[in-house]
């Protein structure tokens, strides 16, 4: 199994864990993934890792698609990937949610899955330069002909000649936008991915490869999942450190109706305690909906304990049909427990 590295994105202050990436790289990881919400975006940190790196590929885990049109993707991507030496980079996209995607950016929620359809198509015409770009799509349509335009756009192709195979994977969890990842991307940042989950989704991804109608299969699908990797002798301790977050995006990351990170949890059996975390994290008693997170999630989708504890549970996440698993992670004995259970070396 492959593994990748997750820095994230920066809290209140820029961090970017150089060591610890050159370090993962030296160790055998094959990635390096960043992230963005509403603070530090995903793309520059790695375009500065391509500069302090040999061959660990850069992706984005995720672009948010309302932080950038698709030709700012593509752009923004083609540009890192030249500059890191061609074949580095992995254009991870998802939607993010409405209260980011209309209190942050100020755009319509509108309809995902037509916009993450357009939005892949646009940024694969851009990178493959057969002909000027054009696109009619639901969401996404160019040249521009909507309110306020100008009337003279123009199909253009990209000045820079690209790397045209560069990878686009997508950040989905429901039935619909699984099956259209399959049938659309080159691979998958599942939500809630944990062992024996691929029995509810093999069929949504087998669907999706049907539309493809290329032969496409999981033997040419990249399943990049993640997880947290925690090292320490107190099991309970090392859970209980895991907690805040599960809290924050479980309770809090999206409006009280239309929240992902909830859905999955309610999805795997725990739909009294999601109800309860963000019924107190609404109410703003954040300790209490801490508390509230039960062991037994935190640690299904963890790897936590002693390192003899993490090399024994990785065994289900090797069969657990992820083709790669990133590690969340800023210790640097857990990037080394890793590559040791994943025998990178």
């Amino acid at each position: 199994m492959k593994l990748g590295l997750s820095i994230g994105y920066s809290k209140a202050q820029m961090d970017l864990p150089v060591a610890l990436v050159q370090r993962a790289e030296q160790l055998g990881y094959d990635s390096v993934w960043s992230a963005e919400a509403y603070g530090s975006d995903a793309v520059t940190p790695l375009a500065f890792l391509a500069a302090v790196t040999q061959k660990i590929r850069l992706g984005t885990g995720i672009m948010q698609l309302a932080a950038r049109t698709p030709a700012n993707a593509a752009m923004s991507a083609a540009t890192i990937d030249a500059m890191a030496g061609g074949g580095r980079f992995i254009a991870g996209l998802g939607v993010s949610g409405p209260q980011i995607v209309e209190g942050w950016y100020g755009q319509p929620w509108g309809r995902p899955y037509y916009r993450l359809k357009d939005y892949v198509a646009i940024m694969r015409k851009i990178f493959r330069r057969q002909e000027p770009l054009t696109h009619t799509g639901r969401e996404i349509t160019l040249p521009y002909t909507g309110e306020g335009a100008a009337g003279v756009g123009k199909p253009l192709k990209s000045i820079l000649h690209m790397n045209p195979d560069i990878p686009i994977y997508l950040a989905t969890g429901s039935e619909s936008t699984v099956k259209l990842t399959a049938e659309i991307a080159d691979g998958w940042l599942p939500m809630g991915f944990v062992p024996g989950c691929m029995e509810e989704y093999g069929p949504w991804l087998q669907e999706g490869f049907r539309r493809a109608g290329n032969g496409k299969s999981l033997k040419n699908f990249e399943i990049q999942a993640s997880i947290h990797v925690e090292i320490a002798d107190d099991v309970k301790a090392a859970l209980a450190k895991l907690k805040p977050e599960v809290a924050l995006y479980v309770g809090g990351m999206g409006h009280k109706d239309k929240n992902f990170h909830k859905d999955q949890m309610i999805r795997r059996g725990f739909a009294e305690a999601a109800d309860r975390i963000q019924e107190l994290y609404l109410a703003h008693h954040k300790e209490e909906a801490i508390a509230a997170v039960p062991d037994e999630w935190v640690d299904m989708k963890s790897l936590v304990g002693p390192s003899a504890r993490i090399r024994d549970r990785f065994r289900a996440w090797e069969s657990s049909g992820a083709t790669s698993l990133t590690v969340r992670s800023r210790q640097p004995e857990a990037i080394e427990v890793m590559a040791q259970a994943a025998r990178l070396n």
